[in-house]
């Protein structure tokens, strides 16, 4: 029997993934989650999972959690709201600690949820996997700082089959994260490409082709949709005044190629458009 642990399931991309995962899972295979909450560990029991009480941090959980296990989800995140200590700390410390109990253990495979933020300043198109990270642009912070330091240090650790999600802004089934955005884009030029966007089954889907792929070892991945929309498109479907006239200095910020994930694991985007989403209901 084979073991997957996942952190980061009381999230809005862990709720979206852990069922679909549960749902999906190979024959024989037990997933096993990280947990905090004492009073979120029987709900996830009940959806089929092994729920392992502890924090990311706490060094005898994470011998508990990665006992016999095959693989890791790494989801935990911190970066909404939290101070730049706590960024670091969850998004960069954790993560490599992480990986290395996981190679101690046995686990080799490694599936680390990063950010298309990671890629920085833009580059006059798309962004690609292989492309640097150039720290700048409006949403350079502690949070994508720690994740790119992150990949760093979990692509050096030694014998580590690591794969690396870098997601788009997240959205859909209920995450408020979408309606954040009407605050922080006041002011930004109409014609300005919103940074691109990954409805959350569609992270879903694409962390699911990196678990299980075989030969996406030492590779990441960017998982969007097809279509950024516009400033002026996503204020209007919120409902928000029009943003006004102006030039946007660096239109490819956080526009990112989807060709990789598409030629070698087959993701096609179940929500290709925040449109799609809006006339299936599922944002």
């Amino acid at each position: 029997m084979s073991t997957t642990l996942v952190t980061g399931v009381t999230g809005q991309v862990g709720t979206g993934f852990l069922p679909r995962l549960l749902a999906q899972r190979r024959p024989g295979e037990q997933i096993r989650v990280l947990v905090r909450d004492p009073s979120r560990a029987d709900r996830l029991a009940d959806l089929g999972a092994e729920p392992v009480l502890g924090d990311l941090r706490d060094t005898d959980a994470l011998g508990k959690a990665l006992a016999g296990a095959d693989a890791v989800v790494n989801i935990a995140a911190a970066f909404r709201g939290v101070p730049d200590e706590e960024a670091t700390a969850v998004n960069r410390d954790a993560a490599l600690e992480l990986g290395r109990a996981a190679l101690a253990s046995g686990a080799r495979r490694f599936v680390q949820v990063s950010t298309v933020l990671v890629y920085g300043t833009g580059r006059g198109r798309p962004h690609v996997e292989d492309d640097p990270c150039v720290p700048g642009g409006p949403m350079w912070t502690a949070y994508p700082q720690a994740k790119a330091e992150a990949e760093r240090g979990l692509a050096a650790l030694d014998g580590l089959d690591l794969r690396i999600g870098r997601l788009g802004y997240v959205y859909g089934e209920g995450d408020p994260h979408l309606a954040a955005a009407v605050r922080w884009t006041e002011g930004w030029p109409a014609a300005k490409r919103f940074f691109h966007l990954v409805h959350t089954a569609d992270v879903a889907q694409g962390l699911l082709r990196l678990l299980y792929a075989p030969g996406a070892d030492g590779r990441a991945y960017n998982i969007a949709d097809d279509a950024p929309v516009t400033t002026l498109e996503l204020r209007q479907l919120l409902g928000a005044d029009l943003p006004g006239d102006g030039v946007d200095p660096d239109p490819w910020y956080c526009l990112v190629s989807t060709d990789r994930i598409r030629r070698e694991l087959g993701y096609r985007p179940q929500y290709p458009t925040l449109w799609s989403a809006r006339d299936a209901g599922a944002l």
